[in-house]
């Protein structure tokens, strides 16, 4: 079952490879629209609590006024690299 999905989708590819890039882009915003009355591809809303603790380990014996000065420090670097290319 699974190889047959396959088999049809790339079916399907090749021939939307066969349209223009503007029948393309309609194409998508049709199946984009179809696909949020389903409410499949509604924005789900972040939930910031569910984040609370994730990068604890992460920070373990850092510094932060130490770590905020070497992302300065790099990006300023970073900067002045590209003004020299």
């Amino acid at each position: 079952m699974i190889r047959a999905r396959t088999s049809t989708l790339e079916k399907i590819e090749k021939e939307i490879e066969k349209l223009s890039p503007e029948d393309q882009l309609k194409l998508v915003e049709k199946l984009v629209h179809k696909l949020r009355k389903t409410g499949f591809a509604v924005k789900k809303e972040i939930d910031w609590n569910d984040l609370y603790g994730l990068g604890k380990g992460f920070w373990k014996g850092e510094d932060a006024q130490e770590y905020v000065n070497r992302l300065r420090e790099d990006r300023l670097w970073r900067f002045q690299k590209s003004l020299s290319e």
